[in-house]
């Protein structure tokens, strides 16, 4: 009995430190990247990066606001235009889908999350780019708001369905029509998860580069309005990336850490919000 109890400990303590290592090892790579990304690009994070434009090719120095702007732009037009569809698509499927209509929504949902972002990019490109007849903010809009549609429906879905039934039949109980009940309980109940789910949704789609290259495309200018092609951060590290110029690859590398901070960041906040669980309207 006394040999059994020692090896269930030996084997106890042998996963919990095998489980730590991974843990670590997973927090490790983390840090490592973005160590890796400060150490090669801390040359060039500095105000002005923050505040110019690209210089012309073949000098040093410049940075990347156009590149900022266009992303948020960018970002801003692909929620407005995700999110919503995505919303009410969860909302359907968790409130009034029949068991059927839902499991074919649901799967061609999760069929549209997988496809790769280069393919959306060319459809949008055939669809959009070419009928307008240049690249443009409002392309790259439409391309990252398709991206976000399958996870803000799956997200938004996921989060009404953890509001206990039990604050549906009191609503209509006392009264109040389905819709109503939805509107004024359920959703409000759920919000922060819908929150939380909207904000790593966005996070998924900053970084996306492919699609961008076929509808937004790129511009070493201030993109005014949404008709024209603009420049976006993923897109700049790329273009910075594959130049035959150091200072450009410097570049690339602060771009790629302030890229991964921001997306780091949402992820942080997203957490934290959905951390505070499914908030009970009084």
């Amino acid at each position: 009995m006394s040999q059994r109890w020692a090896f269930k400990h030996i084997v106890n303590y042998f996963m919990l430190g095998l489980t730590g290592l991974c843990a670590l090892v997973t927090i490790g790579v983390l840090f490592f990247i973005l160590g890796y990304l400060v150490y090669n690009g801390a040359a060039s994070l500095h105000w002005s990066f923050f505040t110019n434009l690209p210089a012309p090719v073949g000098e040093t120095g410049g940075g990347i606001a156009n590149g900022i702007v266009g992303s948020g732009k960018v970002l801003l037009l692909a929620t407005l235009i995700g999110i919503p569809i995505g919303f009410l698509g969860g909302v359907y499927l968790s409130e009034y889908g029949h068991p059927t209509t839902s499991f074919v929504i649901r799967y061609v949902t999760d069929l549209l999350n997988g496809v790769p972002s280069i393919v959306i990019g060319i459809v949008v490109w055939v669809l959009v780019v070419r009928r307008m007849g240049h690249f443009s903010t409002f392309a790259g809009g439409v391309a990252l708001g398709i991206m976000m549609i399958p996870i803000s429906v799956r997200s938004t879905e996921e989060f009404l369905q953890a509001v206990p039934q039990s604050l549906r039949e009191a609503a209509l109980a006392l009264g109040a029509s389905k819709w109503r009940a939805i509107a004024t309980v359920v959703i409000p109940a759920a919000i922060r998860g819908i929150v939380s789910g909207t904000m790593l949704d966005l996070a998924r789609v900053a970084g996306e580069t492919a699609p961008l290259l076929f509808t937004a495309l790129g511009s070493p200018f201030w993109s005014a309005g949404w008709n024209q092609p603009t420049a976006t951060l993923p897109v700049m590290i790329f273009s910075y990336a594959i130049s035959p110029y150091e200072d450009w690859h410097r570049q690339a590398w602060a771009g790629g850490f302030i890229l991964l901070t921001g997306v780091l960041l949402v992820n942080i906040v997203a957490r934290m919000t959905l951390a505070r669980g499914i908030h009970i309207p009084r």
